[in-house]
């Protein structure tokens, strides 16, 4: 492969997932797709729509993820989630701070690209702060706290800790052969659980879930087989195109927060390149923008008093901090990890939602003493 072709390729993988990060701000935009909002519902009225929503995005995530496992296309080892290494304390700790922090902050990574583009100015401020927090989480000041507190309790597992490797550890057979399976029946139980109540089977929810679970699906692809070379022509080493880890990847929106924030303070410095992730954070505004304005719901909106402003800003902090240390957010290993089957995607993700009713009921605590 030569360098134009080389190039070629490049631009081909970011605007591909510059597409899919506008599909997804779309559809968001249209359904309401919220993890914290599916939470606030089943805690404070009992409503279980949104959070089977999500749940079947997880599901189609985890389907489509596995199939092309099966298939020989993609290897769960060669992401971030199913590294040999659990550190279970990191994906905890993160979750619960990630979970408790977008209920301050009023959603979570992709909730606040997605106000964004409809207009929410207290979101444009989370996003600053979250991205800085996540960059010191990465390489500042915290990111020397979590590498020397959390990240030292390490379980070192026989392989990947994602249940087809593990399970082809322990009974034989190969990863590829156990991904199928294990794909099938907890990505079908959960897609049967989303479905078997009639309000699951609604046009949002479908759309949604489906939705959002096909594109999680499309962003592997896309830097599993499209973006990925055996061997660079330069470095003779595999080589995933445009990711940040330098692994394959999917959506996730915390860390891409402080990619796109370097880039831009740092856009003179010829080092400084666009990634898929960048891409696909910068697709989310764009795509729920227009359908906000499309749809006629575009609305300038800001902080309500101080409160209201610490809130968001503390909230954005702990998703930052958080998010970077358990190694994803509620898209992150809500959708992306958790289509791998990885024991930490599973530990994060109960975190995360632990922490937001931990909020949540915070929350109501207050006001009730308040009254």
């Amino acid at each position: 492969m030569s360098d134009v072709e080389l190039q070629a390729l490049l631009r081909q993988v970011l605007w591909a997932g510059f597409g899919l990060g506008t599909l997804f701000g779309v559809i968001a935009q249209r359904t309401h797709f919220c993890t914290m909002g599916a939470v606030a519902d089943v805690v404070n009225i009992g409503d279980w729509t949104r959070m089977r929503m999500w749940v079947l995005a997880m599901g189609t995530a985890m389907l489509g993820f596995n199939a092309m496992v099966s298939a020989g296309w993609i290897k769960a080892s060669a992401t971030v989630y199913a590294v040999p290494g659990w550190l279970w304390m990191s994906d905890l700790v993160g979750g619960l701070m990630f979970g408790f922090g977008m209920v301050l902050a009023s959603g979570c990574g992709s909730k606040t690209l997605v106000r964004i583009g409809a207009g929410n100015l207290k979101s444009v401020a989370v996003f600053c702060v979250l991205g800085l927090s996540a960059f010191a989480t990465i390489k500042g000041i915290t990111a020397v706290l979590r590498v020397n507190t959390v990240d030292t309790l390490v379980i070192t597992l026989p392989a990947g800790q994602d249940l087809p490797s593990l399970a082809s550890a322990s009974f034989g057979g190969t990863a590829a052969g156990h991904a199928l399976w294990l794909g099938v029946a907890i990505g079908g139980a959960l897609l049967v659980w989303a479905l078997m109540r009639r309000e699951g089977r609604s046009a949002d929810v479908l759309l949604g879930g489906l939705g959002i679970g096909a594109l999680v699906v499309a962003g592997w692809w896309v830097s599993g087989r499209m973006g990925h070379l055996a061997e660079h022509p330069q470095t003779l080493e595999e080589v995933f195109l445009a990711t940040n880890s330098q692994r394959m990847e999917s959506f996730s929106f915390v860390a891409p927060y402080a990619y796109l924030i370097d880039y831009l303070m740092f856009f003179s410095d010829k080092s400084k390149t666009l990634s898929l992730g960048v891409a696909i954070t910068i697709g989310v505004i764009v795509g729920s923008g227009v359908a906000a304005l499309l749809a006629g719901t575009f609305r300038w909106e800001g902080f309500r008093g101080v409160e209201d402003t610490a809130n968001h800003l503390v909230g954005a902090v702990l998703m930052g901090v958080g998010g970077v240390t358990a190694v994803g957010c509620t898209i992150g290993q809500g959708l992306s990890g958790m289509s791998t089957l990885s024991l930490g995607s599973f530990l994060a993700v109960a975190s995360i939602i632990g922490g937001a009713v931990l909020a949540l009921r915070w929350q109501v605590w207050r006001l009730e003493r308040s009254a």
